[in-house]
């Protein structure tokens, strides 16, 4: 049965651009997590959010048609696909699978109206079920296909969408989706997939289609500096498609409450470096190989230089004035620009933080919790409209109450083996036995990919006999950078219960809040610890060092212990401590 909220939806509109109905559906069953937070909040903006507060701005949910979970039951059913789909054959295998079989007839008309009218970049989204629920929220977990819809015949468009929806039904089954899926109460039977068909928010730079500005926000920060409370909340933004921050990669992160403070960078030299330097777009330019099952087909990466000509860094970006020593607002002057977003947040070109902050408030006043929500903004020189807000996603955070002491002297010791106070997480565990750590000096920057592997195989052999672990690596995890940390999936770790990022003098990189695999540490309450290389509290190797080694790769060690660990974890100070 569907509940009341996605009962309200209407029936698809073959007239997709012109209908009053911005939201839509084809088809019977659920909408999915995703696609019934978004029609949630399309009458909160309707209601809440007055144009007349934010002069300039459309505040809208991108144009979208959501293809029920019925469909892809049928899809499964009509193609015999159960068997592929639940086998442990290769991703590529299952997404070939899926690509060689055929959508149900009954909707291939209305997929070819849809096309047929639509010439804008299309993002082809999952919304599965499961998908953003409070303590399982399957962030990232499944795929997302861009396709830039600007073939010159329909049959093209219409098959580009149909490879799209395809793709995502695959990832339903993929070895990610499968792992994570461990790590809940849930099995993979239990799913279904929704499809979200929505227009792309940005604006064609010559070959390249993105948004100036791409956010994650969140109501809560774990981390809060300087005198940001964590009720403040944290904004990510970066240049072109959110893909930047949900990845991990590089963003600006700020409090909506001190908007003009710049995160802590120890100098210029390390703002220049920790910056944002590249940003993802649809490609519009010549056609990439074909590859129906590769979820980047229609995506490219650009340079600053690359936005520099294309005119979109006027609003985002500063200047480098290595004379002074100073950043400027803007474009003004020759130097190194950087990803500041000064014109927004110091000049206060565009009332974007008050709009946030706005909405941070009204949905976490509907969703009765913490929120993180996803968006877009295009800018143009249309003199009523010239702001563009597309509000992309929505869904609940977990933040712990418990009430935990940590006093200073806990921190301190021959007993702790490591220690911090930039602790995500609260409260107390005291049922590890089991350490699995990166060997500090085995450790290679290149070879993060084959750790990573290497991880994912440990995670695995304690899940199959329920182990909890201790994970201890270097640089941020999740990432998809290789040379910032260590690119695991989330299932590749799920099986841990407290994650540690050290630091080495050569690899420090903090953990994106706005991230996917940021969230699921929070979703499934995972205490995470960041442990600075030349902060006041270092890990104890020689503890480590003294324990029996059960298992070993030439990276990685595998220890268990007699007698569990100790960890405690205050939420409200972010300390955090780990005895043997």
């Amino acid at each position: 049965m569907t509940n009341k909220v996605e009962q309200k939806v209407s029936v698809f509109d073959r007239s997709f651009f012109e209908s009053e109905n911005r939201i839509s559906a084809i088809g019977t069953g659920f909408l999915g997590g995703k696609a019934s937070g978004l029609l949630q909040m399309d009458s909160i903006l309707q209601t809440e959010i007055h144009s007349q507060e934010y002069p300039g701005f459309s505040i809208q949910i991108p144009r979208m048609v959501v293809i029920r979970t019925d469909v892809f039951d049928a899809f499964l059913k009509q193609n015999d696909l159960h068997e592929v789909a639940y086998s442990d054959q290769p991703d590529d295998r299952i997404a070939m699978a899926f690509q060689n079989a055929d959508l149900p007839f009954e909707i291939l008309g209305d997929l070819r109206s849809l096309i047929s009218g639509v010439k804008v970049p299309l993002a082809i989204r999952s919304s599965s079920r499961l998908e953003d629920a409070m303590y399982e929220p399957f962030a990232g977990i499944y795929g997302t296909k861009m396709t830039p819809n600007n073939q010159f015949d329909v049959d093209s468009r219409f098959r580009k969408l149909l490879e799209g929806i395809k793709f995502v039904y695959a990832s339903t089954f993929f070895k990610a989706a499968k792992e994570y899926m461990k790590a809940t109460k849930h099995q993979i039977q239990d799913e279904k997939m929704a499809v979200i068909i929505q227009e792309v928010v940005g604006q064609r730079f010559q070959n390249r289609y993105y948004p100036e500005i791409s956010g994650v926000a969140r109501s809560y920060n774990y981390y809060p500096v300087g005198h940001a409370k964590p009720e403040d909340g944290i904004i990510n933004l970066a240049l072109g498609l959110g893909k930047t921050i949900v990845d991990g990669g590089q963003s600006w992160a700020y409090s909506p409450s001190y908007p003009r403070t710049n995160p802590p960078f120890k100098s210029m030299s390390n703002m220049l470096k920790e910056t944002q330097t590249e940003f993802w777009a649809v490609n519009m330019g010549s056609l990439p190989e074909y590859n129906p099952i590769k979820e980047t087909e229609y995506l490219a990466q650009g340079t600053l230089s690359d936005a520099e000509l294309d005119g979109s860094l006027k609003h985002v970006a500063s200047t480098y004035d290595a004379t002074a020593d100073r950043i400027w607002p803007g474009l003004g002057g020759t130097g190194p620009r950087i990803l500041t977003f000064a014109p927004i947040l110091i000049l206060e070109t565009i009332p974007l933080t008050a709009l946030v902050k706005k909405l941070l408030n009204v949905c976490e006043e509907r969703v009765g919790a913490a929120v993180e929500m996803e968006f877009a903004v295009t800018i143009s020189d249309d003199g009523q409209n010239p702001f563009r807000f597309g509000f992309l996603q929505v869904r609940p955070m977990v933040v712990s109450t418990e009430e935990v002491e940590l006093d200073p002297g806990d921190m301190m010791g021959e007993s702790v083996l490591l220690a911090s106070e930039r602790v995500l997480g609260n409260g107390v565990l005291n049922n590890l036995t089991d350490i699995v750590y990166i060997d500090p000096d085995a450790f290679k920057k290149e070879a993060t990919h084959e750790i990573a592997q290497q991880i994912g195989s440990f995670n695995e052999k304690l899940r199959e006999t329920n182990t909890p672990y201790l994970l201890i690596g270097f640089g941020r995890w999740g990432t998809t950078d290789p040379t910032a940390g260590i690119p695991v999936e989330w299932g590749q770790v799920a099986g841990a219960k407290v994650i540690v990022e050290a630091s080495l003098e050569h690899i420090y990189a903090e953990m994106s809040q706005g991230s996917h695999f940021f969230h699921n540490v929070t979703g499934f309450g995972v205490f995470y610890f960041s442990v600075p290389y030349a902060g006041p509290h270092q890990i104890n190797w020689a503890l480590l060092d003294q324990k029996q080694v059960v298992d070993q790769t030439p990276f990685i060690k595998h220890i268990k212990l007699n007698h569990p660990l100790h960890i405690k974890v205050d939420g409200k100070t972010g300390k955090g401590v780990i005895k043997l």
